[in-house]
């Protein structure tokens, strides 16, 4: 899209969120003069997904399935963050090796999300190979989440108070083979990528960022450390058991694209430090602390007792939160991941406010690409790492602006729900099909698929054609439809009252149809649109003799 701006020589252009390389819904609502960039706007869609206020309705433990789908490359960051904040707000201690369980997956996570970050930033700025290889590895991880977790993704493995199930037989070492295997992949990603002469063109020098730039903006992550900070919330909070290991906080002083694209490299090699050394290390005991699964208040089942007969043995925790309020943060991927929890006196959070990193990171994207040329968007794009997922900030009051609008569309909803119903009552009853008679109490659940599906398909009218006649044309073929029906002649409860129906008539009618086909195809004045319409004409014609033989079974069927 091109539209004049203030200068003759100045172009808007979007970029997003349709483009192949653009992040999720993410829309870019560029100035150019000529390839300079002149300005950029963010515009972030409208991928409410209102995961604040589904934590505000949940219980903990009902609310883990929800948090991997913040950032589904880094899940195990997200299930963190969300047992963090209770145990720190009610004081739960984890095991020692639950500790130690938790930490391994979690460097595993940051790897499979830096890999997934590296293949296509180098895709998006002309190095395709990288895309291909970086799944090898992405995958052997995704093995190693399977087998502890039973999921590859979606893995609702940590609980309050530890982890969900120890780690199986031979995983331990499985894993140790796969970090052995990983270092020689790294040292083949750098042979490859990072002294070649086109990469460093393309990065670097490219969306310098300083010391107090970072500051100022609230960056988090290789993004701050990159720009010369050493600040690492592993090395900061001493959350988990971080501090027993032996490992350095990878960072660079030239704050550039370069910079941040050798932070991410650097950390996957100090995962791998972290998660040898907690293999070699782990120690014997629980793997969740078991004290806390129990509830609050005292109970004494009796016999026939709703909790005596239906609750399990092992029921999930609901201790109440205390009355009191904390931030809790980790170290993800993208930067500081963070909870703002506050507790009262209840199963259910009275506030959850997440901090997500990348949606911070993306406030200094429009500074970056001021005075740069369009091609160099993406990389500054990519190296920010926003996640598609991250679009979490609610929407409020929206609601009652919609009201005057949702009123009359309600309307006509249930309008169109009530002609389908009723079109599917009369269609089962001539038919004798009790599929649609009996979806739900009437049908209902019938019609109201049918309808919805009907409301939600696309109107669109052609730019060329004649837009009378291919209005028309669907009417046509609905209008005699209804005729049909009401030449024949029924009693009550939809059984043929006369057999005298006329089947000829009710052919001639029906044959109406067609035209109206034709007519729409036709009038679109686009040769496919109009084969379309010859084809709906002919299927519409095949079906005449069998519904006319349809009609003449019940009818016969009526006499006897």
């Amino acid at each position: 899209m091109n539209v004049p701006a203030t200068r003759e020589d100045l172009m808007i252009v979007n970029m997003g969120p349709h483009h192949p390389s653009m992040h999720g819904v993410l829309r870019l609502i560029v100035t150019l003069d000529g390839e300079d960039v002149i300005d950029c706007e963010p515009i972030l869609g409208y991928l409410h997904r209102g995961m604040e206020k589904i934590a505000e309705n949940r219980t903990i433990i009902q609310y883990l399935p929800y948090v991997t789908r913040w950032d589904y490359l880094a899940t195990m960051f997200t299930e963190a963050i969300t047992v963090n904040a209770p145990e720190q707000l009610g004081n739960i201690q984890v095991p020692k090796r639950a500790s130690y369980i938790r930490v391994i997956m979690l460097e595993l996570s940051r790897i499979a999300s830096h890999l997934l970050w590296l293949g296509p930033f180098m895709a998006d700025i002309g190095a395709q190979t990288p895309f291909f290889y970086i799944f090898r590895e992405r995958e052997l991880v995704y093995d190693l989440f399977e087998a502890a977790t039973g999921m590859r993704m979606m893995h609702n493995y940590f609980r309050i108070g530890g982890v969900a199930a120890d780690l199986p037989y031979g995983w331990i070492d499985k894993c140790l083979d796969f970090c052995d295997y990983f270092l020689t992949g790294v040292s083949e990603y750098q042979k490859l990528i990072t002294r070649n002469p086109i990469f460093l063109e393309r990065v670097e020098g490219v969306g310098i960022i300083g010391v107090e730039e970072a500051i100022n903006w609230g960056l988090s992550g290789p993004m701050l450390r990159a720009s010369g900070i050493q600040w690492d919330l592993r090395k900061v909070d001493r959350y988990e058991c971080y501090d027993e290991f032996d490992w350095e906080v990878q960072w660079q002083k030239e704050g550039d694209s370069l910079s941040r694209y050798l932070v991410r490299i650097g950390e996957m090699v100090e995962s791998i430090k972290i998660i040898q050394q907690a293999l070699e290390g782990i120690p014997g005991g629980p793997y969740e602390n078991l004290e806390i699964r129990c509830f609050d208040r005292v109970r004494n089942p009796e016999l026939n007792d709703f909790d005596y007969r239906f609750i399990s043995k092992k029921p999930s925790p609901t201790f109440e939160l205390s009355k009191q309020e904390l931030y809790v943060r980790v170290e993800a991927p993208k930067g500081e991941l963070g909870v703002f929890l506050i507790g009262d006196q209840n199963v259910f959070p009275w506030r959850w406010k997440i901090r997500p990193p990348g949606f911070i990171n993306l406030q200094i994207l429009p500074q970056l690409v001021k005075r740069m040329k369009l091609a160099d968007i993406m990389t500054i794009l990519d190296i920010n790492s926003f996640s598609r997922l991250e679009y979490l900030k609610e929407v409020y009051g929206m609601i009652w602006v919609l009201v005057p609008i949702l009123t009359p569309v309600l309307g006509i909803t249930i309008g169109v729900l009530a002609i389908v119903w009723l079109e599917r009552e009369i269609s089962a009853g001539i038919q004798q099909r009790i599929g649609p008679e009996y979806a739900g109490p009437l049908g209902i659940l019938q019609a109201l698929a049918d309808g919805t599906k009907l409301l939600f398909k696309e109107n669109l009218l052609p730019s060329r054609g004649d837009t009378r006649l291919f209005s028309i044309g669907p009417s046509i073929a609905v209008i005699s439809i209804l005729l049909s029906y009401l030449i024949i002649p029924f009693g009550s409860n939809l059984v043929l009252s006369d057999l005298n129906i006329g089947v000829f008539l009710w052919i001639a009618i029906s044959s109406i149809a067609p035209i109206g086909l034709l007519m729409s195809g036709y009038g679109s004045n686009n040769k496919y649109s109009f084969l379309g319409g010859l084809r709906a004409a002919a299927q519409s014609i095949s079906y005449e003799i069998p519904l006319t033989l349809c009609v003449l079974s019940i009818s016969l069927r009526a006499i006897r």
